[in-house]
């Protein structure tokens, strides 16, 4: 079978989005100036490739209740051409939600887990459609997932590794939660993960590495050493550890890349919610394509800089075509 397409699975909600004037204090008031509604979790990925407008195939993954947010959700695949056979719908059930609270360029967010508590390994493993890459996000933020197994440490990794055995390519994403149990449950997929991206504190952890100095610089030397490091680690094919400045990620082949991110004036970033997604959907497209390493860490920080336009997680997501004309525009 020659497989195309990506599935996007886990964490699917709804992120009310409040732009506040300020963060307050403790026991002081802000007011609140817009508030955006917007997809959430794993939808962020699958709706930013979407806008991309190419011929891609695109699949959803996930548990959402039959309630308005769950309704709103399976309108927007419909209205995205989105394959929406692998979602299930629980009766009865609450659509997870996160009120995203964004200030001065950053964000806090308070979670509802709702219907993603139900998310299971079968529901992963269960994926049967002619896709390339299936992407999980986030462990670390799916209860049945993280649960322990006895065979593969954690029931996510057992999953990924049975997605690996009918073919597909994995790619994984993280979110920052639960600290306590970060070495417990994020190592034992490592093995089952083709296509890994995180930030520089998690990459940091997992490879037991400070990756900023005293200064809060960073240590370029020792990023590249912790990008290497997590294809040691497990991972199979690319792992990319991203941060403002930039991004390094080090492939299976041995090639390297260092990058920093493309320009932007700050003035002009409406919010971070998403950006990270944004980040891998642009790689992940560029993966898909067989474009070359360099080239992924471009579409992944130009697209990672249309989001921070918007202060939702997909409002800024350009077209394929914009995208590829800022590129040609903007070498740096």
């Amino acid at each position: 079978m020659t497989r195309r397409g990506i599935v996007s699975a886990g964490n699917w909600l709804i992120d009310t989005v409040k732009t506040l004037d300020r963060f307050p204090p403790e026991g002081e008031l802000a007011q609140v100036l817009k508030i955006d509604r917007a997809a959430g979790g794993a939808c962020n990925l699958l709706f930013d490739l979407a806008k991309l407008r190419t011929d891609l195939p695109l699949w959803g993954c996930g548990c959402i209740g039959d309630d308005e947010g769950g309704r709103w959700l399976l309108s927007e695949l419909d209205r995205l051409k989105i394959g929406k056979n692998c979602m299930r719908r629980i009766p009865g059930g609450e659509t997870a939600g996160t009120n995203v609270m964004s200030a001065n360029g950053k964000r806090t967010f308070f979670y509802n887990a709702g219907c993603n508590r139900l998310f299971t390994a079968e529901d992963l493993a269960g994926i049967d459609v002619p896709a390339k890459i299936v992407y999980l996000a986030y462990i670390l933020l799916l209860p049945a997932l993280d649960a322990p197994d006895a065979e593969y440490g954690t029931c996510a990794a057992r999953a990924l590794a049975a997605l690996r055995r009918k073919g597909y390519l994995t790619a994984v994403d993280l979110v920052s939660a639960a600290p306590e149990r970060f070495m417990e449950i994020v190592p034992p997929a490592l093995p089952h993960m083709d296509i890994f991206v995180i930030n520089e504190v998690e990459a940091g952890n997992l490879c037991n590495m400070r990756l900023r100095k005293e200064d809060g610089s960073l240590d370029e030397p020792l990023l590249e050493k912790a990008a290497r490091k997590l294809l040691e680690l497990g991972v199979h094919e690319l792992a990319a550890i991203h941060y403002p400045e930039g991004c390094v990620a080090s492939a299976a082949s041995g090639e390297f890349c260092s990058m920093p991110s493309c320009p932007m004036e700050k003035k002009d970033i409406a919010g971070t919610n998403g950006a990270g997604d944004a980040f891998f959907a642009g790689l992940l497209y560029a993966y898909h394509e067989n474009r070359s390493l360099p080239e992924m860490i471009r579409y992944a920080s130009a697209s990672a800089r249309f989001n921070l336009r918007h202060a939702t997680a997909n409002g800024g997501a350009p077209s394929l075509t914009e995208l590829e004309e800022f590129l040609k525009q903007h070498p740096w």
